[in-house]
This record gives C-alpha cells, sequence and structure tokens, in this order.
C-alpha cells in the first residue's frame, strides 16, 4: 500500500529535522540557514517556511524532538521513564534510573544544547528559548528529588539536593566529560549514579542498588 499524504508530510518533516540536526551542530545557529536545511533535506526552502514558518521554529521543534526522542506531545514528566523513577522504593536505585534517563535525553540533545547556548546571548528568542529549557530540566530535577526526599534522609536540604542534581545531570557536565574529554555515555551514566548517591543520600542509603 502506498504512502497516505499524511505519511509522506511526516516522513518530510523528519527528514527537514534531522537534517537540520547535523548542520546546526556542524555549523552552528549563525552559519546554518534555511536554505542550507532545505538543500540537505532535498526539498524546496519554501517547504521548510511553510511547514515550520521560521528558522527560529525549525530548531524548537528539533529541539523538543530530540529532548522527547519522538513527535509525541507529550511532557517529559508524563514519560514512561520519569514514571519508573516515582514508583522505585529504592533511593539508589531511584538515583540510576535517573540517571539513565537524562543519559538518554541528553545523548539526543546534548550536542544541539551547546549550539543554543553558544547563540542565546543577544538573541531574544533564543535567549528565551535556552531559559525555558533551563526551567524544564530544574523542574524535572526539583519534581524527582522531592520524590527521593520521601524515600530517604538526605544530606542537605531538598532545594540544594534539587541544585546538585539539575548540575550533576546538565548539559555542560554530560558535554564536558562525553563531547570534550572522550567519556562513553554509559561511563558517564554510572558516575552520574554514583555521584548523585554520594552527594544526596545518608550512607544507609546511599549503599543500595544504584550501580545494578
Amino acid at each position: 500500500m502506498p504512502p497516505t499524504r499524511a505519511e509522506k508530510a511526516r516522513a518530510t518533516r523528519t527528514r527537514i529535522l534531522d537534517a537540520a540536526h547535523e548542520l546546526f551542530v556542524e555549523n552552528g545557529w549563525t552559519r546554518t540557514s534555511v536554505e542550507d536545511v532545505a538543500r540537505a533535506a532535498g526539498v524546496a526552502t519554501q517547504t521548510i517556511y511553510y511547514t515550520f514558518g521560521t528558522k527560529h521554529a525549525l530548531f524548537k521543534e528539533l529541539l523538543d524532538v530530540r529532548v522527547a526522542g519522538d513527535h509525541d506531545d507529550v511532557a517529559t514528566l508524563d514519560r514512561p521513564w520519569v514514571h519508573e523513577v516515582l514508583a522505585e522504593p529504592d533511593p539508589a536505585r531511584h538515583l540510576a534510573l535517573h540517571a539513565a534517563g537524562a543519559r538518554a535525553v541528553l545523548d539526543r540533545v546534548a550536542p544541539l544544547l551547546r549550539v543554543l547556548r553558544d547563540a542565546a546571548p543577544g538573541l531574544p528568542a533564543l535567549t528565551d528559548l535556552w531559559a525555558a529549557n533551563q526551567e524544564q530540566r530544574r523542574t524535572v530535577a526539583a519534581t524527582l528529588t522531592t520524590a527521593l526526599a520521601r524515600k530517604a534522609t538526605l544530606r542537605t536540604s531538598t532545594e540544594a539536593a534539587a541544585d546538585v542534581t539539575h548540575t550533576l545531570l546538565g548539559p555542560d557536565t554530560y558535554g564536558t566529560l562525553v563531547l570534550d574529554l572522550g567519556w562513553s555515555p554509559q561511563a558517564w551514566q554510572d558516575w552520574a549514579a554514583d555521584a548523585l548517591a554520594r552527594q544526596l543520600l545518608a550512607p544507609s542509603d546511599a549503599s543500595g542498588t544504584a550501580g545494578r
């Protein structure tokens, strides 16, 4: 059966987003034009403007799709991996699952977030997009840390623990260790889970199952 018009449209949208991702990561925001993306995706420039509207809108959708891992309109806090973290009763395992979920997101999005971070100063629309991403990550960290505090005795306040989680599982930490220094994503995940357990959990809880 030949693909439907909707299926063709989704395939074209995906091809454009894939091309945009490669070009933005390779060339940065300024040196990537809509025309460049159209050429790489094998579509007319007008197709991109018709589909996304602007270069900024194209980048925003690309970021959203890479954070989510799919095209579904489902918030991070409603994702299965977050539900799994929230449902896990063991504190160390909770942190291990959180680190694994963060790693899966950062594997997809860390290089793109570097592009956004570097381009944001002086461009209000990108500054707002960067701030929104930071706030979303902070909300996830705070929500999961609040849940952790109900399962374990923390070494510090819940707010400070959320700050530590937000930082350790952030794109800058991942980017330095994985993208710059050549750590494998799995090595980063193992280190992050261990570091969180050591920083946040009292000894009786930190000796649980983070490494499993």
